[in-house]
């Protein structure tokens, strides 16, 4: 009796070991804000006749968008690509999710800034209109 309970136990035993290192040689997977993104690398959209640049940046990750499209503001080409979202108010759309990465600033004072050669912009994405080749920044703040 005592050799039957050995031989469980250590079969018990192995089996538990051989399950850890199987769930230990796991790709990682994403975590932190990129965890939702629809696009974790450069991505090329669209077609049309103009091309429109969107670097997207949180924490220590970038990733640019290539955006071919025949809209004139920021916004109707990355909504067109469902790259953006957000509610309309008083100043026009309030971007709350790039690329899948929701930034709320009445959750945790966090919020999508708009930029063009790391510069803040004086509008926002829907009332940018750009010319063939433009390059902007959404800069994930906090």
């Amino acid at each position: 009796m005592k050799k039957a309970t050995h031989r469980t136990l250590w079969g018990i035993l192995i089996a538990v070991l051989c399950l850890g290192l199987v769930s230990c040689s796991q790709p990682e997977t994403k975590k932190g804000l990129w965890e939702n993104a629809a696009y974790t690398e450069d991505t090329e959209l669209g077609q049309g006749s103009k091309t429109l640049y969107v670097e997207v940046q949180a924490e220590d990750k970038a990733v640019t968008f290539t955006v071919h499209t025949d809209k004139d503001t920021v916004g109707e080409a990355l909504l067109e690509h469902e790259l953006i979202a957000g509610e309309q108010g008083p100043y026009g759309l309030y971007v709350k999710v790039v690329n899948g990465i929701t930034a709320d600033y009445n959750i945790d004072q966090s919020y999508w800034s708009f930029c063009k050669n790391k510069e803040a912009m004086m509008t926002g994405v829907d009332g940018e209109v750009f010319s063939d080749g433009a390059r902007y920044e959404l800069v994930y703040t906090k």
